[in-house]
């Protein structure tokens, strides 16, 4: 099973050893993790972004293309509403989507569930 982290998911599994050995041990390693996540999950200092830089080599950093980009923007308007989700959660399921379906671990359930129900492909979403 593939893993995509956004970024709650990646501040959650950078200070759980015991969630990082769990997901080894299924062979659910390594995360794909969109390059735009960075830009959330991080604060540009290496001091405190220690613990994140850390996770963050262990992972899979796939980088935003067009296509992508418009896969996202298509899962945002589908979901529509008032409060449309992020940018960046739009990113990470559109990547989920393109990769055959995946996990998506993250922070804020019931938004990455919103756009999940809109991509082509199954979409799990799963709470750190």
């Amino acid at each position: 099973m593939t893993l995509v982290l956004d970024s709650g998911g990646v501040s959650m599994l950078a200070g759980n050893r015991a969630r990082l050995q769990e997901l080894r041990r299924r062979d659910e390693w390594p995360p794909v993790v969109p390059a735009a996540v960075l830009t959330e999950a991080l604060m540009g200092d290496h001091r405190q972004d220690f613990h994140e830089n850390h996770l963050l080599r262990l992972c899979e950093i796939t980088p935003v293309d067009e296509p992508l980009a418009r896969a996202a923007a298509a899962l945002r308007n589908a979901v529509g509403g008032h409060r449309t989700p992020s940018a960046v959660d739009a990113l990470v399921v559109a990547l989920a989507d393109r990769l055959g379906g995946a996990t998506v671990l993250t922070g804020d359930p019931k938004d990455v569930r919103r756009l999940a129900a809109h991509a082509t492909r199954a979409v799990r979403v799963g709470a750190i």
